[in-house]
C-alpha cells in the first residue's frame, strides 16, 4: 500500500467538542452497549442452554447477536474513548481494521436478515415442509454464505479504499473509520473506487432486500388467505420480531443513503450513523425477546433455576 508512507495516523472527529456534553454522552453510550452486551450475549446463552430454541430461527437469530455485539465492540468503545479522553488519533492499521471488521458485520446482518426471512417464508407459507427444507445443513449453509461473502465484500472495500493516497490531511470527518469518509478525504483520483463502492453496496442491499420484499409478499398473501383469527395471530406473532427489525434496519439505511443531496449534513450524517452502528445492536435483541413468548419462557425457566440453586 503505496500511502503507508505517507500517512501513519489518523484524526477522528469525535461528536461533539462542547466539554458539557461529553460527560453525558460518554455515559449514555456505556448504558447502551452495556444492554447491547448483556441483551445479545444472553440471547446467545438462552439458545445454547434451551433445547426448544435449537430451531433455524433461532440459529440465526443467535447468529444475529453475535453480529450486532460485535459490531457494537468494533465502534462504540472507540467512540467512548474520544469522548472520556479527548483522544481521536487512531493508527492506520486500527482504522483499516476496523474498517474491514465493521463492513463485515454490516455485510452479515444485511445477509442475515435476508436469510430469517426465508425462514419465515418456509415457516409460514409451506409448513408441512418446513423441516425438510430447512435442514440443519441448509442452515449452516446459509450462514457460512453470509460470513464468505461479507469477508470477500469487506476485503474489496478494504483494499479499495486503503490503496488510495492520503497525502492532504488525515482527519476523517466521522466517529469511526467507514468506506465513504476516509475515501473523501484522499488526494487521489477516486472515481473508481467510488464506483466501485457504489455498485457493491447496491447490489448487496438491493439482493437481500429482494429476498426479503419476496419473502413477505407471499407470506401476505397467505396471511389474506386464512380464515381464522388464530391462524392470522400465530402467522403475525411469527414474522412481527424479524419484520420490526428489518424495518429499523433498512429505514436507517434509507434514511442516510438514499436522502436528496441538499438534505445531507454532517451532524445529520453523524446522528443516523450513531444509530445503526450503536443503538441497532441494542434494539434487535430487546425486539426478539419483548415479542417473542418462546425466548421470554426460555428467560424465566433459566431464572427459576439459578433461584433454585
Amino acid at each position: 500500500m503505496e500511502n503507508s508512507t505517507e500517512v501513519t495516523q489518523f484524526l477522528l472527529l469525535v461528536l461533539t467538542n462542547d466539554p458539557h456534553l461529553q460527560v453525558p454522552l460518554f455515559i449514555t453510550f456505556l448504558l447502551i452497549y452495556t444492554i447491547t452486551v448483556a441483551g445479545n450475549l444472553g440471547m446467545i446463552l438462552l439458545i445454547l442452554l434451551d433445547p426448544r430454541l435449537r430451531t433455524p430461527m433461532y440459529y440465526f437469530l443467535g447468529n444475529l447477536s453475535l453480529v450486532d455485539f460485535c459490531s457494537s465492540s468494533v465502534v462504540t468503545p472507540t467512540v467512548m474513548t474520544g469522548l472520556l479522553t479527548g483522544n481521536k488519533v487512531i493508527s492506520y492499521n486500527a482504522c483499516a481494521a476496523q474498517m474491514f471488521l465493521f463492513a463485515t458485520l454490516i455485510c452479515s446482518e444485511n445477509y442475515l436478515l435476508a436469510s430469517m426471512a426465508y425462514d419465515r417464508y418456509a415457516a409460514v407459507c409451506k409448513p408441512l415442509h418446513y423441516t425438510t427444507t430447512m435442514t440443519t445443513n441448509v442452515c449452516v449453509c446459509l450462514v457460512i454464505g453470509c460470513y464468505v461473502i461479507s469477508f470477500v465484500d469487506a476485503s474489496v472495500h478494504t483494499g479499495d479504499t486503503f490503496s488510495l493516497s492520503f497525502c492532504s490531511s488525515n482527519l476523517i470527518h466521522h466517529f469511526f473509520c467507514d468506506v465513504p469518509p476516509v475515501m473523501a478525504f484522499s488526494c487521489s483520483n477516486k472515481q473508481a473506487n467510488e464506483l466501485i463502492l457504489v455498485y457493491l453496496v447496491s447490489f448487496h442491499s438491493f439482493f437481500a432486500f429482494l429476498v426479503i420484499s419476496t419473502s413477505y409478499f407471499f407470506i401476505f398473501v397467505i396471511i389474506l388467505r386464512m380464515h381464522s383469527a388464530a391462524g392470522h395471530h400465530k402467522a403475525l406473532s411469527t414474522c412481527a420480531s424479524h419484520f420490526t427489525a428489518v424495518s429499523i434496519f433498512y429505514g436507517t439505511v434509507i434514511f442516510k443513503y438514499l436522502r436528496p443531496t441538499s438534505s445531507h449534513s454532517m451532524d445529520t450524517d453523524k446522528i443516523s450513523s450513531v444509530f445503526y452502528t450503536i443503538v441497532i445492536p441494542m434494539l434487535n435483541p430487546m425486539v426478539y425477546s419483548l415479542w417473542n413468548k418462546e425466548v421470554n419462557n426460555a428467560f424465566l425457566k433459566v431464572k427459576d433455576k439459578i433461584k433454585a440453586k
